[in-house]
């Protein structure tokens, strides 16, 4: 059966990703109509595959690449204070090796990182003993003197499904699982005709004054293929790929490590019982199905074992993660230094409907990303609103003030546990790192842990599966187990299959 769109649409989005998801949101709260499809999951992709940091990119410094990092840096607390639930502020040990970086420059560059941004209120940089403080803790003890600084940690899959609800709170419609196979200018160039393949194969024609691009690692082949517009923007694909293994320091600090090969990998505390390690940069030249190798669980795995006091073996690994980073395409012929900036293209010849392509972009600055789009599409919408993401929270987050991000959430966590005395306070709390306020719509009606349903494995159970289905468009074992949740990590592969088949048989036959 085919469906049509009575109205045209102000704008469209294709992509649902970090970008696509931001740049809905912030259109919908400036009152236009708008639209969004996304072919597989949301944040299926790359915005699922990062390394979940809300940071400034130290590293990009040495890149000279100060306006990305001075943005980014801003967008700490931006981003912290709009999904205060599902991100939260991370110190990060440095440990000094004299001979890859003199401390002077890490001195400096810390400097840089601490005051590119005049309003940070994150705590700053300083030089520590990890010999005799806590920040030594998982390191060898050949480790002597290193550094800590501040960055925030992110639940990256939850923070696209955050703004896709709150798009959808103020108005547009979500297509999920809509591949958009034909976008094409009407005959007087004024609308985009736009045809959506739905999940059970029906074609879903609408009409919009103007098209975003955001398809991430396709966005070029969105352009050739759909649009049929011409660029020469190209972008270049670079894997990254981590791994997860059991936890290898106490603390709730994380380390930035350095390699010879002036690379830097990540050991972040991650699902309470894990560590995460990643990322590698590895350019290739498709974007479809990226997996870890044993090449670079062995590169993972070897760093972290130069650093960590427990060795890190392949065979320790529990779960891996590739994606692709679809970064501007700069010439620069190093994986590792292409700009992680964004860039964003506009194509509307002789005032026809505009149709704006995003190339690169990281998770940090999607909500500028956002902003930049809708500033550059004002021409063609001269009615829309101003800019308002700055100062709101998501869909979930609107926790009471409280001194510190982290006080806010634990305020919010405990006085949920009270209102439902009969539930586990470490479930309660789980929860409400996944939902924020939502948790009050998630538990409606519940008062015990039987209320909750079948228990899968972790802290997963059917209640909150059906409302992940019912609410956050969540359709296979893998929206719900890597994405929505983290929970596959808790549970057993006998109980992941389990679930599997359970999700299935919840799915009628197209």
């Amino acid at each position: 059966m085919n469906g049509t769109q009575d109205k045209p649409l102000d704008l469209f989005v294709v992509g649902g990703g970090i970008n696509g998801a931001g740049i809905a949101c912030d259109a919908a709260g400036r009152a236009l109509k708008v639209g969004l499809c996304e072919m597989n999951d949301f944040a299926s992709a790359t915005s699922s595959k990062a390394t979940k940091l809300i940071h400034g990119g130290l590293r990009y410094l040495e890149l000279y690449e100060f306006r990305l990092v001075r943005e980014a840096l801003m967008e700490r607390e931006v981003l912290l204070a709009k999904a205060p639930h599902i991100s939260w502020p991370l110190r990060f040990v440095l440990p000094h090796e004299p001979h890859l970086r003199p401390r002077w420059m890490l001195r400096l560059g810390l400097f840089l990182y601490d005051h590119l941004d005049w309003h940070m209120t994150l705590p700053k940089s300083q030089g520590v003993d990890l010999r005799t403080s806590k920040w030594g803790v998982g390191l060898k003890p050949s480790f002597e003197h290193g550094f800590v600084y501040s960055d925030a940690w992110v639940d990256d899959a939850r923070l696209v499904v955050a703004n896709l609800k709150s798009a959808r709170d103020m108005g547009a419609t979500i297509h999920a699982r809509h591949r958009c196979v034909s976008a094409r200018r009407s005959a007087d160039g004024k609308l985009w005709d736009i045809a959506l393949a739905a999940p059970d194969g029906a074609t879903v024609s609408l009409q919009a004054r103007g098209l975003v691009n955001a398809c991430g690692p396709w966005v070029k082949h969105f352009i050739d293929e759909q649009t049929q517009v011409k660029t020469t923007k190209r972008v270049r694909l670079v894997k990254g790929s981590h791994i997860v293994v059991p936890r290898l320091h106490d603390g709730d600090h994380a380390f930035i490590l350095q390699n010879a090969d002036n690379r830097i990998v990540f050991v972040i505390p991650y699902e309470h019982d894990f560590s995460l390690i990643g990322t590698t940069d590895i350019a290739v030249e498709a974007s479809d199905n990226p997996v870890c190798t044993p090449q670079e669980i062995a590169y993972l795995c070897e760093l972290a074992s130069h650093y960590m006091a427990k060795p890190v073996r392949p065979e320790d690994v529990v779960w891996t993660y590739s994606g692709v980073r679809p970064l501007f395409d700069d010439g620069d012929d190093n994986p590792s230094a292409v700009t992680r900036d964004y860039h964003l293209e506009v194509d509307a010849p002789d005032g026809a409907a505009p149709l704006l392509s995003v190339f690169g972009g990281k998770i940090t600055t999607y909500r500028r990303l956002a902003e930049h789009a809708l500033e550059d599409l004002r021409k063609f919408f001269p009615r829309m609103g101003e800019a308002w993401t700055a100062g709101k929270p998501l869909a979930d987050g609107e926790l009471a003030d409280a001194p510190t991000f982290e006080e806010a959430f634990d305020r919010f966590a405990i006085e949920a546990a009270k209102t439902k005395p009969a539930l586990p306070p470490d479930l309660v709390r789980v929860l409400a790192r996944r939902h924020g306020t939502g948790l009050d719509e998630l538990l409606e009606g519940v008062r015990t842990v039987a209320d909750l349903g079948r228990h899968f494995g972790g802290h997963l159970y059917e209640h909150e599966v059906r409302y992940l289905i019912r609410d956050e468009w969540a359709v296979e074992a893998d929206d719900v187990l890597w994405r929505r949740t983290k929970e596959g990590l808790h549970m057993t592969p006998a109980q992941r299959e389990e679930f599997t088949q359970w999700m299935s048989a919840l799915r009628p036959d197209p």
